[in-house]
């Protein structure tokens, strides 16, 4: 049974002050004897009254204590399990009142409280804010947060989805903000930070080591289970969470960043240091800022760089969207090089063609240009295809072509009229139609054709007609060759003979 403190501190003193006896405390307060026993004994003062009498649960004592100090949490039930199987026969109600005598307390640690110089540490985490939905897509969104362990100063970045570029593009933001670099940057044990971990031997994220050296500062991760040394930041998440993100409405993640901008400016600048409560977070930074190390020359590149290969059709995929590219690279592997505003692809130092970014999904981002010139050159290749039919049926249609060209004709409607000449009169008749064009020197498609209709009213046939029948009622016309009936006259014979 879970008492309150104030009837706790009222059994306490009634045994003590008053020196009232165990039932005395139980008639007037209306407990149960083994409640004002358990209270006795976590207190850990002698008990008054009549010697405990004899139980059944003794012989089991020393079992039970030896295994909740090598387990504490391991629950009453079912640590009865385990002495009913050893031939206990007592209750389960009984066996967990006793279980609360002698379960040992847990121990508290003490903690120092951590202290830091001007310019040497700050500390580095995630906050997980949401949702936002664009268009189709759903992305989490993600706050960075880093805090100047001295001065306070804290310096937040909204963006969309915590992987790595956005983790550096976060780092850059504050070195830039704050005009240097802290000595030492403390991080949680995530996997931007620290990928794999077995005691004091970690293996830190390879890009992470390369954007610390180029900074010179040192990354520094936190105990496992020990919060309480990134602590700053675990509040300043906390502090942005109640002072600033709730109830704040937003356009998109630019809009949010812009009112984090003034809020990092004002409220949050303005509120006390908790260092020295004499001076406001903006008054301590000042004095930081000349602590921190000098900032590079040129900026580290945060882009986002990833290999791509182009199939059939001229799109690059990247982060849930198609970009077009020219027609020209299909059936290639290109890089893709992104920020947060800009798509850029090349072929190894060649820029192929640039996009501005969609956080979108399932979208087509297409240059006009791109798919202009693809279907400009589909429409010669189409020619191209014919031309080539036409050739390989008529071989003359080459020297016609030829003809119609100086003139200024174009090639691709004459090539396509003669495919259809040759598709209704045959390859024969067109052979000699285009000879009779040819002699004549007139290469145009009005002479081919009056040419096909002269021989066919000199051999007085009908004019052809196009017709486009569906495959069941052509294959009507199929011709069947009549089978051979020999076969059956010998059995009819045979069929007499018996």
């Amino acid at each position: 049974m879970t008492i309150s403190p104030e009837l706790e501190a009222r059994i306490l003193r009634y045994y003590h002050a008053e020196k009232w006896r165990v039932g005395t405390i139980c008639a007037q307060l209306g407990v149960h004897h083994g409640t004002v026993s358990r209270v006795l004994a976590q207190a850990g003062l002698p008990r008054i009254g009549r010697p405990r009498r004899a139980s059944a649960i003794d012989a089991y004592l020393p079992f039970i204590q030896e295994t909740l100090e090598q387990f504490p949490t391991l629950t009453a039930t079912r640590l009865y399990g385990m002495v009913t199987e050893r031939g206990y026969v007592g209750t389960v109600g009984h066996f967990r009142h006793i279980i609360a005598l002698h379960r040992p307390k847990p121990k508290y640690e003490a903690y120092l409280r951590l202290r830091t110089l001007p310019g040497e540490q700050a500390q580095v985490d995630w906050g997980h804010f949401g949702h936002l939905d664009i268009g189709r897509a759903r992305r989490a969104l993600m706050g960075f947060v880093m805090v100047l362990s001295w001065s306070r100063i804290i310096y937040v970045q909204f963006f969309l989805g915590a992987h790595m570029a956005n983790f550096l593009r976060g780092h850059i933001g504050a070195f830039q903000a704050w005009g240097g670099v802290p000595r030492v940057l403390l991080y949680d044990n995530l996997k931007s930070a620290v990928l794999e971990r077995q005691g004091q031997a970690i293996r830190f994220n390879p890009n992470l080591l390369e954007f610390a050296g180029y900074h010179h500062y040192e990354p520094r991760p936190v105990a496992v289970a020990r919060g309480n040394e990134k602590g700053r930041v675990e509040r300043a998440i906390r502090y942005l969470r109640e002072a600033f993100f709730a109830g704040r409405t937003f356009a998109n993640v630019d809009d949010l960043n812009a009112q984090a901008a003034v809020w990092m400016a004002g409220t949050a600048a303005d509120r006390r240091c908790p260092e020295d409560p004499a001076l406001t977070v903006r008054e301590a930074f000042t004095q930081e800022r000349n602590y921190l190390l000098a900032l590079p020359d040129n900026p580290y590149p945060t882009h986002e760089q990833v290999a791509v290969n182009i199939g059939k059709t001229p799109y690059a995929r990247f982060d849930l969207n198609d970009y077009s590219v020219p027609h020209d690279y299909v059936r290639q592997t290109l890089t893709v090089l992104a920020d947060l505003e800009q798509v850029r692809i090349l072929n190894g130092q060649e820029l192929v063609t640039t996009h501005v970014r969609s956080f979108d999904k399932g979208r087509q981002i297409e240059n006009p240009i791109h798919i202009a010139t693809l279907t400009e050159y589909k429409h010669h290749a189409n020619q191209h295809r014919n031309t080539d039919r036409l050739a390989q049926a008529v071989p003359q249609s080459r020297e016609l072509l030829a003809l119609a060209a100086e003139r200024g004709e174009p090639i691709g409607r004459l090539a396509s009229t003669l495919l259809k000449l040759l598709d209704r009169y045959g390859i024969s008749e067109l052979q000699a139609a285009v000879a009779d064009a040819l002699q004549r020197g007139v290469p145009h498609p009005h002479a081919v054709r009056h040419a096909l209709e002269r021989r066919r009213e000199a051999r007085d046939l009908p004019p052809p007609i196009d017709i486009i029948l569906p495959l069941h009622v052509q294959s009507r016309d199929t011709q069947i060759l009549p089978h051979n009936l020999d076969s059956y006259d010998h059995i009819t014979e045979a069929n007499h003979v018996d």
